[in-house]
């Protein structure tokens, strides 16, 4: 009998979890997705920030590298045609603009911009400061 209160205490406690907690051990991806990015976002500079997204989830990096051109152009070379041209690059990125660094190799470019749109404004504006970060 004692065995069995055990039990039902036991159990009963298990399942007094709060809500959207997952078993022990176990995580939800809003459970760290927010922190993670928020504490990343609050505790670096925009231009680590918008590094680490370049190199990170936008895959950026596959295509452009500081300074070189591989597939698209090199940061430096976007960055210093922005700022030559008082482009836009958050608004190019939201896809509400053309492309003026190299309008032949847009439709290589096309392909990624959903993923950069489902970025939010905090991320867009990391990005392009880390790519202002890089002009020489």
């Amino acid at each position: 009998m004692k065995k069995i209160l055990f039990l039902s205490a036991i159990l009963a406690l298990a399942s007094c979890k709060k809500e959207n907690e997952e078993p022990f051990g176990k995580t939800t991806e809003s459970n760290t997705e927010s922190y993670s990015e928020g504490e990343s976002a609050k505790a670096k500079t925009p231009e680590a920030f918008g590094k680490d997204i370049f190199e990170g989830k936008g895959n950026c990096v596959s295509c452009h590298q500081v300074d070189q051109k591989v597939i698209g152009p090199s940061i430096q070379e976007i960055g210093k045609i922005y700022k030559d041209k008082n482009g836009d690059i958050v608004t190019f990125l939201k896809g509400n603009a053309d492309p003026i660094v190299d309008p032949s190799q847009f439709a290589v470019m096309k392909t990624n911009i959903p993923v950069t749109q489902a970025m939010s404004d905090e991320e867009l504006k990391a990005i392009e400061a880390y790519i202002y970060s890089n002009l020489k």
